[in-house]
């Protein structure tokens, strides 16, 4: 069975839950090659497995060289890999008083790598994972790398997903769309989502924005919207340091946005630190449906 056919199949099995990006209306899978909606448009299943649902034109700035070096920071540097400890434990705490096979949706999810080592971590639970990203190069690399979640070119401003049919909703360093993640979330689902607190990648900033505002960062603003569009139940901060070799400093600076704009120079003073460890500092928001 090829790629292609076995993400058919998996999405054959709870089709469901998605709905069409164009008139909103109920979905099928026919013949293991499209999604087809009541009203006969079409979204075609790519030999890699991924179905593009984007409706409108892109103009991200996200590209596979920022994607190839982000799944190596994940995978291989393990600079998060903490992180996915946690956030599977909220999640496992979460599942233990459902019983039901879960979703879990990642709403910007980029290449998959965070969503992919989450559910690693999720031992032995029947989860379902859809990882959808604006970005066509980072869902085709997720989709050739992580065969087992469903993966979706598609826009948060129009989630091809059902009301109501997400049991947990992440959010991880994204931009958020609120009003769907709403929409999306089951009524007793959770919505995860992890931003960066000062002192995140603080090495990094430090030498990008010598002379600059953005030096100094603040969520507090991220926070706030966060609390006027859920119920928050729980916020931890998280933050550790790890060590990383010089080469995976290179990928570090490819993969954040944070050195789109630096100078060589800035970049080569960053290569050449005398230390190699980097800040991870963030903020874990758990959020709920509010009863108001």
């Amino acid at each position: 069975m090829t790629n292609k056919e076995k993400s058919a199949k998996v999405v054959s099995e709870i089709v469901d839950i998605f709905r069409c990006p164009i008139c909103h209306r109920s979905m099928k899978v026919v013949d293991f090659k499209s999604l087809i909606c009541s009203n006969n448009h079409t979204f075609d299943f790519a030999k890699q497995g991924y179905v593009n649902m984007l409706t409108r034109p892109s103009n991200q700035h996200y590209d596979k060289n920022l994607f190839e070096a982000r799944q190596k920071i994940i995978m291989e540097s393990n600079l998060y890999s903490s992180l996915h400890k946690k956030v599977s434990e909220i999640i496992g705490k979460h599942l233990d008083e459902f019983h039901y096979p879960t979703i879990i949706f990642d709403a910007g999810s980029g290449e998959g790598s965070h969503l992919q080592k989450i559910i690693n971590e999720c031992r032995d639970r029947a989860i379902t994972g859809i990882g959808l990203d604006i970005a066509k190069e980072g869902i085709i690399m997720a989709s050739k790398n992580y065969h087992n979640p469903i993966w979706l070119v598609g826009d948060l401003t129009n989630i091809p997903l059902t009301d109501q049919s997400s049991h947990v909703v992440l959010n991880i360093l994204s931009p958020a769309n609120y009003m769907e993640f709403k929409r999306v979330l089951a009524p007793e689902g959770i919505i995860v989502k992890i931003v960066p607190r000062p002192n995140y990648l603080k090495e990094l900033r430090e030498v990008i924005f010598t002379n600059s505002d953005k030096k100094a960062y603040t969520n507090g603003e991220t926070i706030s919207l966060f609390k006027q569009n859920f119920q928050l139940v729980n916020n931890f901060r998280f933050s550790y340091f790890k060590e990383l070799e010089q080469t995976e400093l290179l990928n570090l600076i490819q993969m954040s946005p944070l050195a789109w704009n630096a100078e060589k120079e800035q970049i080569d003073s960053f290569l050449n630190l005398d230390s190699t460890g980097i800040t991870v500092d963030l903020d874990i928001l758990i959020g709920v449906k509010s009863t108001s």
